[in-house]
C-alpha cells in the first residue's frame, strides 16, 4: 500500500468503531498521523491517538482540535464520520429527537470543520470528507428524520466545497448504502426476525449484500488523498448500485 499521506495529519470523528475505525486504520496504513474523536475512546485500538470529544458540544470540539495541534502541530484532513441513527416516519419522533439528531449529524460537521479551518487553510493538501448516506438520495421507509439529516449533510457538503475551494480546501462526501456496522447490527437484533430483516436489507442493494466498513473507508481515503486534488463537491456512492441501478428481478 502506497504512503500517499506521509507527513499529513487527519482527524476522524466517530473513529473508535465501525466505518470510522476502518477509515482510521486505512489512513494510518497509508502514512497519516491520525487523531480519533469519539465519545468512547476506550474502544479505540491501542496506539491510536484518541481524544474524548462530544461533537454536539462546541467547547469539547475546540478542545479536541487544540489537543491534535498540540500533539502533531498541524491538521490536513478532517473526516466527519460521527453520526447517530433514527427510525420512524415524521409522526414517530418528537421535536426533541429531531433537534438531537440534527445537532449531531449536521451541526457536528459544522463544529468540527469550523474549529479545524484555521489549520486546514495552512495545509497544501487540505481535505474534508463528510459521511452521508444513501438515505440522502433514495426515499427509504421509516427513515424520515435520519434521511432529512443526511440530505442536509449532502447540501452542506456542496456549500462548503464552494466556500472553501479558493482557500485550497477540498470538501466531498461519501454515500454508503446499508453497511455492516455496529448500529445496523443493533437494528437487526431489535427486529422480530433478525435473519429475515438482514435478508431484506441485503436484497434491496443490487449487489445483494451489505456494504463493508472497509469498502466505505477505501472511498473516504480516496477522497481525502492528495491524488484526488481535482475532486471537490463530489458525492461518492458506495451502495452496491442502489442509487442508480434498476435491475430486473432474477428468475
Amino acid at each position: 500500500m502506497s504512503n500517499d499521506f506521509d507527513g499529513l495529519v487527519a482527524v476522524v470523528t466517530g473513529g473508535a468503531s465501525g466505518i470510522g475505525a476502518a477509515i482510521a486504520h486505512r489512513l494510518i496504513a497509508q502514512g497519516a498521523d491520525v487523531a480519533v474523536f469519539d465519545l468512547n475512546p476506550d474502544a479505540t485500538d491501542a496506539g491510536v491517538f484518541t481524544v474524548r470529544v462530544d461533537i454536539a458540544d462546541d467547547t469539547s470540539v475546540r478542545a479536541g482540535i487544540e489537543a491534535v495541534v498540540e500533539r502533531f502541530g498541524r491538521i490536513d484532513i478532517v473526516v466527519n464520520n460521527a453520526g447517530i441513527g433514527a427510525q420512524g416516519t415524521i409522526e414517530d419522533n418528537g421535536d426533541e429527537e429531531w433537534h438531537r439528531v440534527f445537532d449531531v449529524n449536521v451541526l457536528g460537521i459544522v463544529r468540527v470543520s469550523r474549529a479545524a479551518l484555521p489549520y486546514l487553510r495552512k495545509s497544501s493538501s487540505a481535505a474534508i470528507v463528510n459521511t452521508c448516506s444513501i438515505a440522502a438520495t433514495a426515499g427509504l421507509p421509516h427513515r424520515a428524520l435520519y434521511s432529512a439529516s443526511k440530505g442536509a449533510v449532502l447540501s452542506l457538503t456542496l456549500s462548503m466545497a464552494a466556500d472553501h475551494l479558493r482557500e485550497g480546501i477540498r470538501v466531498n462526501t461519501v454515500n454508503p448504502g446499508t453497511a455492516d456496522t455496529p448500529w445496523v447490527q443493533r437494528l437487526l437484533q431489535s427486529a422480530a426476525d433478525p435473519a429475515a430483516e438482514r435478508a431484506a436489507l441485503e436484497a434491496r442493494q443490487p449487489h445483494g449484500r451489505l456494504v463493508s466498513a472497509e469498502e466505505v473507508a477505501a472511498a473516504v481515503v480516496y477522497l481525502a488523498s492528495p491524488l484526488a486534488g481535482s475532486t471537490t463537491g463530489t458525492s461518492l456512492a458506495v451502495d452496491g448500485g442502489m442509487q442508480g441501478l434498476r435491475l430486473r428481478p432474477t428468475q
